[in-house]
């Protein structure tokens, strides 16, 4: 993944209301509502994001995401960004969470 989609990524999701963006401490950026954690981008190829197991399981079925690549038994989900064509659908998600969120 370029620089360019990670930060097209951040700057979609940091320009939403109350979204604050730091740095995680195991890498890269996390985006933060108050105090909640609705993404992580870990690195360049991939966005992590916590949602209810309910839901994860749901967008795993429905072949949005996959199940967390640390963590599969929580209701974390891993989301693959392989490049530009994945940036809607990871701000999507982003987006789905940080609905939650409010």
């Amino acid at each position: 993944m370029s620089a360019a989609i990670g930060e097209r990524i951040v700057a979609e999701v940091s320009s939403w209301i109350g979204v604050t963006v730091h740095p995680h401490r195991f890498g890269g950026v996390e985006l933060r509502v108050g105090r909640s954690q609705p993404a992580h981008l870990p690195g360049e190829r991939i966005a992590s994001l916590p949602f209810p197991v309910r839901v994860r399981e749901w967008l795993v079925a429905e072949g949005k995401a996959q199940r967390h690549h640390i963590l599969p038994d929580s209701g974390w989900v891993s989301v693959p960004i392989r490049g530009a064509a994945d940036v809607a659908r990871v701000i999507d998600l982003f987006r789905l969470n940080y609905d939650r969120c409010f």
